[in-house]
């Protein structure tokens, strides 16, 4: 079930909010902010990906083991370049930068202060 727009905004939110108050974690984790799936790279990477399948499969019909290893590798290499993800849309993200001001109050913070609002009357 795909998310609303509400909730994918708060989702965007959040892990924004996560990568500018503790940028190492948030990199630990494996996502990058700005960083998209490029539509190019993963149309090549599958064709390169078939391409390899194709190889290897010509090689050991062939009972060619350098064919083979050559297709596997081509394989390997399209699923990598497919994975690939481009910083285009994360170099644009950047320039906009964050606003001058007052600090902004860490995540957990705000998560406490919303539960607190919450649940304010009740001990």
């Amino acid at each position: 079930m795909p998310l609303s727009e509400h909730e994918q905004k708060l989702l965007e939110q959040l892990e924004k909010q996560l990568h500018e108050d503790d940028p190492k974690f948030a990199s630990s984790m494996g996502s990058v902010p700005g960083r998209s799936w490029s539509t190019r790279h993963l149309v090549i990477g599958v064709l390169a990906t078939l391409a390899g399948v194709l190889l290897l499969l010509i090689g050991v019909s062939m009972q060619n083991i350098f064919v083979g290893v050559l297709g596997f590798v081509v394989m390997g290499a399209g699923v990598y370049f497919a994975t690939m993800r481009s910083s285009a849309v994360g170099k644009a993200r950047a320039a906009g930068g964050r606003k001058q001001g007052k600090p902004r109050s860490s995540f957990m913070s705000n998560l406490e202060q919303r539960w607190d609002e919450r649940h304010g009357g009740e001990s």
